[in-house]
């Protein structure tokens, strides 16, 4: 589809909207005297590093309370990069997707020698190459772009999934964003201008939270409206094409609060190269068809610990979705009968008192039991 407007016409009507409705009000976006920075002016890229991970998979109103709580446990790189895995971890915890934690921790490794550790501070020493950003664990195009132009106001691209649907609804695509991606980061990059390419990038993240949402687009408040072919010519919730929907499999996990007579509880914890390795865990796994809920604790326990434990009764059951599946949870208290715990499927193994849970990161699905379980053991006394 040519283009039959000026580029300029789309930057000047998404800029002035920006300046009027434009959340300028997040934190990370502001510089040290907390005012929104000056054009070319440069601001600290550690903030902004970490919400751009944070906000990998996640809401903005959903990160905001754990940036604030992050920033004041790791206020600078240097903290962070001084600190220990496990209590980064714990700051992630609730976050889910842990991996990203993980590598924000060993990225700070590799910036604190890149930049040096008494000028982390100073704005100017940090990268501004797209490279060396996307060079990075866990960082990619989107994620250096924003970065760059957020912290230094340099041109840099960004195609995220709110950027991604603007696109594809201003030109009217007729493919998916995952098979037009080459194209639509043209257009980003085509549609960026030169000067003010941090206010462009975050009034383009703006517009599409606000007004060119997923369903039920407000189009009449829309600054582009009159540039939009999917609004023109077509109906804009028809836009992006959607991939067919994948079926999401559904696993049964039984899981065991183990107890020994000193009233301690068991805890593992999951190799480093697992899915969210590193974290803390209750033991369990997965039911096979011909078991019931009660065996298959009774063997999970048995062959990743080498404890023999009698299954008593149910704590809490739910189901807790991922983006690639869903876990149906039984929680069955239990009681440690004979053997000693050893790690054959985990990195440890430790008996631990209820009140020190806090201290271990544990994924989103845990922390919902060891809520449900201090009220049990709060009726229990």
């Amino acid at each position: 589809m040519n283009i039959i407007y000026s580029v300029n016409d789309i930057q000047s009507s998404i800029l002035g909207w920006f300046s009027t409705h434009g959340r300028h009000w997040i934190p990370w976006k502001l510089n040290k005297d907390y005012l929104l920075p000056k054009p070319g002016e440069s601001i600290s890229p550690y903030g902004i590093w970490i919400a751009e991970i944070m906000l990998q998979q996640t809401q903005l109103k959903v990160v905001m309370p754990y940036w604030k709580k992050w920033m004041m446990t790791f206020p600078n790189l240097k903290v962070l990069a001084d600190g220990d895995e496990n209590d980064v971890l714990l700051e992630w915890q609730g976050l889910g997707y842990y991996s990203r934690a993980k590598r924000i921790f060993k990225s700070s490794k590799i910036l604190i020698n890149m930049i040096g550790k008494d000028k982390v501070l100073d704005p100017l020493m940090w990268p501004v190459e797209l490279d060396v950003w996307m060079a990075l664990p866990g960082i990619g195009r989107t994620t250096a772009g924003s970065i760059i132009s957020s912290a230094f106001d340099l041109p840099a691209p960004i195609l995220d999934g709110n950027v991604k649907r603007i696109l594809s609804r201003l030109y009217a695509s007729n493919r998916t964003p995952s098979s037009d991606e080459r194209r639509l980061w043209k257009l980003s990059s085509k549609l960026l201008p030169i000067n003010n390419p941090r206010n462009f990038n975050q009034a383009l993240m703006d517009l599409g939270s606000m007004v060119c949402t997923i369903k039920n687009p407000s189009c009449c408040s829309c600054p582009i409206q009159n540039y939009c072919l999917a609004y023109i010519k077509y109906e804009p919730n028809n836009f992006p094409k959607k991939d067919m929907k994948k079926i999401i499999p559904t696993k049964e996990i039984g899981i065991g609060i183990v107890f020994n007579k000193q009233g301690q509880l068991l805890i593992d914890q999951r190799p480093e190269d697992s899915n969210m390795g590193g974290m803390w865990e209750f033991p369990g796994g997965k039911k096979e068809s011909s078991e019931s809920i009660e065996e298959t604790i009774e063997r999970e326990i048995n062959e990743e610990l080498g404890i023999d434990i009698k299954v008593g009764e149910k704590l809490l059951s739910f189901t807790h979705a991922y983006s690639h599946m869903k876990l149906h949870l039984v929680v069955h208290i239990c009681e440690w009968i004979s053997g000693t715990p050893k790690p054959l499927a985990s990195q440890k193994v430790l008996w631990v008192a209820p009140s020190q849970l806090c201290d271990f990161p544990f994924p989103a699905a845990n922390t919902k039991i060891i809520h449900k379980l201090e009220k049990y053991l709060a009726i229990e006394k």
